[in-house]
């Protein structure tokens, strides 16, 4: 697991980042800048509706002012200002920027950003609006937790369209004011001018119109995640859209488990060096025991098959009934029992449908032969990639990712709310992510990031995603500085990604934080397990930063403290009992005093 493999990929420098704003076309446009006080020379934010965002007289790039986004942990100073463009059209944007990881881009579309810039520095592209585009809304902002940043001098040169000078001014970003199994509340500030009402967007569609600056958008699924910006409107026309707010509504189904979970990986088809682990012999306090492995008949056949391990090798392994009771009686006291799939042998590639559909049911017959719990997904080496054109993870392309996508959720909705589905992706398919998506334009590796659009895809459906924290080169963290695995600053910052989301490469999309509930980090139970064995001690340092704040180092947490943070997972319980119980008799205890 859980991978014996060294390392395989060396980091490239990061590429600093365009600036970019979307909208396509044919026709040259003329120089002329249509952006509103792009210059921020009024003195004032007028034109632009603003998050966090000033007017500052240093540091400017020219002029007299400058803008300037005061980020915080919870908020990356957004700024926005929408525009009228001429369909079929070519534009040019470019603009100066100052800081570290700054964006600019476009609502719904691309963007790109800097990773540092220590003054001022220009950034520019060219692009062409659509066939029947006529508005665009560009954006600048900064990322959680970083200092402040400054822009200075957009310019979108190109024809505008029709102006609309008697239209809203852009409303405040909402805030969410409620959240239900089924309804979000939203709650911001009104716009400026004649304004007959609101209109509440998710995405592009308009979700609800509102005439005060309130709404509460029901109908939604329990457990789901959305984004809303809010937009204004009058008879002459409708205003620059506001910032977006996020909210997940409640009403996650309870899988039974304990808020702090011990989690570990059972040799059931070998044992590894570890010897075998009888399923009655497995120690009560653990929580999900995840049954290693079933793999593939062949690569790309999706037959799944789980072999138990042969006496041979497992002198002391038990029968297929008592196997089977031991399951049906760990199951009654509470605990779930995994089908784990892949692992370091197990290369699973669902390159076709065919195979999806095999898939599905390969695995679906292995659940009720012995009447497992859900699915544990542990894909390594190359069993997943990105073509080199795929690169949006939010709506994915590469066949072994979208074939993944629809088998998992197609075994979601067989077996319904309480299947449990985990997943153990290495840091290389998750967070290596930040700063390398896929192949890119270097024709780097394809794994890199390659977790992510399964990840989101089934973030509503997800029980715990527990990446391997070891087994793992430097990773690059969200304070920009490079943390090495094996104590709890790894751990912390690795986390803390998956807490708090982050940007995907150079493709301008950014990834969005789980759900503390969904989250826990996998450590090697023992040095004999792999590489990156941290200590008990500072394993518990890092659970107690994540949980409560507390012995952080000098790490500052991105997306705050996780008070439901799932729990531990180890490889494995097998090289736990065969080191004594380390694992187990440190942290079961520790994680059910949390509070």
């Amino acid at each position: 697991m859980l991978s014996w493999r060294s390392w395989r990929s060396r980091f490239l420098t990061v590429v600093v980042g365009v600036l970019l704003i979307v909208v396509g076309g044919t026709q040259t446009a003329q120089a002329a800048n249509i952006l509103t006080n792009p210059g921020f020379e009024s003195g004032s934010l007028s034109g632009w509706s603003c998050s966090g965002g000033s007017v500052v007289s240093s540091p400017v790039r020219s002029g007299g002012f400058a803008l300037n986004g005061a980020v915080s942990s919870g908020d990356f100073a957004q700024c926005s200002q929408t525009v009228t463009v001429v369909p079929n059209t070519a534009y040019t944007l470019s603009g100066w920027v100052r800081g570290s990881y700054v964006y600019l881009g476009v609502t719904g579309g691309s963007s790109t950003w800097t990773p540092s810039a220590a003054s001022y520095t220009q950034l520019s592209l060219s692009f062409t609006t659509g066939a029947n585009q006529t508005s665009a809304q560009i954006y600048v902002h900064g990322w959680y937790g970083q200092p402040a940043y400054q822009a200075d001098d957009i310019n979108l040169d190109g024809p505008g369209g029709p102006s609309n000078p008697g239209a809203p001014g852009a409303p405040g970003t909402p805030s969410v004011t409620s959240t239900t199994n089924s309804a979000i509340g939203l709650s911001w500030g009104a716009a400026t001018g004649t304004v007959t009402g609101y209109r509440v967007y998710e995405g592009t569609n308009v979700v609800q119109t509102v005439t005060g600056t309130t709404a509460t958008v029901s109908g939604l699924s329990a457990c789901t995640s959305h984004s809303y910006t809010v937009a204004a409107y009058n008879s002459v026309g409708e205003s620059p859209q506001s910032g977006a707010a996020s909210a997940t509504t409640s009403g996650c189904t309870n899988t039974g488990l304990p808020k702090h979970a011990l989690i570990g990986y059972l040799h059931a088809s070998f044992a590894n060096g570890s010897g075998y682990v009888r399923m009655a012999d497995v120690p009560s306090e653990w929580n999900i025991i995840n049954l290693s492995f079933g793999e593939p008949t062949s690569a790309t056949s999706g037959d799944i098959r789980f072999n138990r391990c042969p006496v041979s090798e497992c002198p002391n392994v038990e029968s297929d009934a008592d196997f089977l009771a031991a399951i049906k009686a760990k199951q009654a006291a509470g605990k779930k029992v995994l089908l784990s799939i892949g692992g370091q042998n197990g290369l699973v590639q669902l390159t076709t449908t065919g195979a999806r559909d095999t898939f599905v049911n390969s695995v679906s017959a292995i659940i009720d032969r012995w009447g497992l719990d859900g699915l544990d997904v542990d894909f390594e080496g190359h069993s997943l990639y990105l073509d080199a054109n795929d690169t949006n993870f939010r709506s994915p392309t590469t066949p072994v990712v979208v074939n993944l996508i629809s088998a998992l959720k197609s075994l979601k909705a067989k077996y319904g709310a309480k299947f449990v589905l985990t997943m153990a992706p290495e840091t290389f398919f998750v967070q290596i992510g930040y700063q390398f998506y896929g192949p890119g334009t270097n024709g780097g590796d394809a794994r890199r990031g390659s977790y992510l659009p399964v990840i989101h895809a089934l973030r509503d459906t997800l029980t715990v995603l527990h990446v391997q924290d070891y087994n793992s080169g430097p990773v690059m963290g969200l304070d920009n500085q490079y943390h090495t695995m094996g104590g709890a600053d790894f751990h912390i910052a690795m986390t803390d990604m998956i807490k708090a989301g982050f940007p995907v490469g150079t493709t301008g999309q950014t990834f969005p934080g789980l759900r503390e509930d969904q989250i826990a980090f996998g450590v090697p139970a023992a040095t004999s397990a792999g590489n990156g064995y941290t200590p008990p001690a500072q394993v518990q340092e890092a659970v107690n930063c994540l949980v409560k704040g507390q012995s952080c180092g000098g790490y500052t947490l991105r997306g705050g403290t996780s008070p439901a943070f799932r729990g531990l997972m180890t490889w494995s319980i097998n090289w736990d009992k065969y080191y004594n119980w380390e694992f187990r008799n440190s942290h079961a205890p520790f994680l059910a005093a949390l509070p």
